[in-house]
């Protein structure tokens, strides 16, 4: 069985000739005088720059690799006895009765009116381009919006002092975009990396911009070294090496500064240091936020070993911080190295099933379980479903990342589509204006009457998006007789496959319920 194609892929602009060795990946007959589309032969030519998606700032980007376990080898489990969290009566249990809201934190709850948000939008260009569209549809669905590492380090009108953050209008815009539609539910997020925390960037979100929850970075399911983009331009080389940061290759070199100016190549890489994690430290640093007044600390975590997440787990518990993301391998990401993304880290399920397996070894022993949340890959409602079933009671919510920007990203493009009326005919058909387009569009101009003029096509793109979600997942837990999030547990999934079942500890769906199945029949 092959899960992945090793020398080709769209994300590079690459392909074979002829059908690949499935091993190499290179074509069973190497063509001399082939001029190489392949990843080796492009590689020949321009080397570092095809590590990477392409077009950068242009695209997200998530594992092509077919795992051999993944949420679609598990189904939910649908009843037709009962409800649970309504009276069982066919007039109150009703799929829009389903609560699909949730909380998170350690003392004082963060109350999320949806049980999902956003992965983390930093420095890279299509993080910035979309964030207003993001920050506010966060704002208005009551949910976490996550800025993500490096925006203050990357923002080119951020001033320093003695190596220290003193403003960022970068950052401060972020903020106050969502601060300015915040009706009390959910919350902005500011992570911070390595290079984020030397130049003091907690202390500057929560002092001057009134941030609330700071969150430590580990990593994430998509590559496990630090953030990477792209530089169009000598000065902005010169300008974030400065500041700090790793860039390749060095702009400080005359010889490399002659050959950017001749054209040799286009852009500069600049790249993040790796985090070194110790408990100690880990320990003194949640201290620190909360001494700085950080009201809520979380930590994101990425697809590392399984030694790594018990020590996220352990430290989550034991420093009682009130948030833990896990990220599984696959998911999608704004630059990460292509072949890292596909070939490094524990797939989403399988670090799921860890996940379970330590927080209910501590739980087993008495000890505080951080509310966690999954990431990696997901995407819809049976996704959500399965995810917060797998590792359930412990998961309270699901981090979705580039599916949020892509409803994002094309509610914007049909925007700007509707303002120079070149609509495609396939969307033409429900009419050429936001209010026919945008199914969700009329009920917002009635909730928000003038301010409907200021919410982005994007942001509506992205409501309308999870306005689908939610009554998808009503559905799916009304099916299973669940009208609250906390009533949904590992019993309402059966796995496909015994490779499933071994993977997940979810029965194999000719085994399921069978302790009832002899009841309900006789031994």
């Amino acid at each position: 069985m092959t899960f992945t194609k090793p020398n080709r892929s769209p994300a590079t602009f690459t392909k074979n000739r002829v059908e690949p060795a499935p091993i190499s990946g290179i074509c069973v007959t190497c063509l001399d005088g082939c001029p190489g589309p392949c990843e080796v032969g492009r590689s020949s030519l321009r080397g570092r720059e095809v590590l990477y998606p392409q077009p950068y700032s242009k695209v997200t980007a998530g594992s092509e690799k077919d795992y051999p376990v993944d949420f679609s080898h598990f189904n939910i489990q649908g009843t037709c006895v009962g409800a649970i969290g309504v009276e069982a009566d066919p007039d109150t249990a009703t799929f829009p009765a389903v609560d699909v809201s949730t909380q998170v934190g350690a003392k004082e709850k963060i109350k999320m009116k949806i049980p999902y948000f956003t992965g983390a939008l930093g420095s890279t260009d299509i993080a910035r381009i979309h964030w207003e569209s993001m920050a506010i549809a966060a704002a208005i669905s009551g949910t976490l919006v996550v800025v993500g590492e490096n925006v203050c380090g990357m923002d080119p009108n951020a001033e320093f002092k003695n190596g220290h953050v003193v403003r960022s209008p970068e950052l401060e815009r972020r903020v106050k975009t969502f601060q300015q539609w915040y009706d009390g539910y959910g919350g902005i997020i500011v992570q911070y990396n390595v290079e984020d925390g030397r130049l003091g960037v907690p202390e500057y979100a929560v002092e001057k911009l009134g941030v609330e929850i700071i969150e430590p970075k580990w990593g994430q399911g998509a590559k496990d070294i630090g953030g990477e983009v792209k530089l169009p331009s000598l000065e902005r080389a010169l300008q974030l090496k400065s500041r700090g940061y790793i860039v390749l290759p060095d702009p400080e070199d005359k010889v490399i500064q002659a050959a950017f100016k001749q054209g040799d190549f286009k852009e500069f890489e600049r790249h993040s240091r790796l985090g070194m994690v110790d408990e100690a430290g880990f320990h003194k640093e949640v201290e620190r936020l909360k001494k700085i007044g950080a009201k809520y600390v979380s930590l994101k975590t990425g697809a590392y070993r399984p030694a790594d997440l018990a020590r996220a787990v352990k430290y989550a518990s034991d420093a009682r911080i009130d948030l833990l993301t896990v990220d599984g391998a696959g998911g999608g990401t704004g630059m990460s190295p292509w072949r890292m993304m596909n070939e490094w880290g524990i797939p989403t399920v399988y670090l799921e099933g860890l996940l379970y397996q330590f927080l209910k070894r501590l739980d087993q022993k008495g000890a505080f379980i951080p509310d966690c949340a999954m990431a990696g890959g997901l995407a819809l409602e049976d996704h959500i479903f399965k995810a917060i079933a797998l590792a359930a009671p412990y998961i309270k919510a699901i981090c979705l990342g580039r599916a949020s920007m892509t409803a994002a990203m094309v509610g914007n493009t049909i925007g700007e589509m509707i303002k120079k009326g070149k609509v495609p005919a396939d969307i033409a058909k429900y009419g050429t204006d936001v209010e026919h387009i945008f199914i969700l569009a009329a009920k917002l101009k009635d909730q928000y009457g003038k301010d409907f003029d200021r919410i982005p096509t994007g942001t509506i793109g992205m409501l309308t998006y999870f306005d689908r979600l939610n009554a998808g997942l009503q559905q799916l837990m009304a099916g299973a007789r669940k009208f609250a999030l906390k009533y949904i547990t590992r019993d309402d999934l059966t796995a496909l496959t015994r490779e499933a079942s071994d993977v997940s500890g979810i029965p194999y769906v000719m085994d399921s319920d069978r302790e009832e199945v002899d009841k309900i029949l006789g031994s």
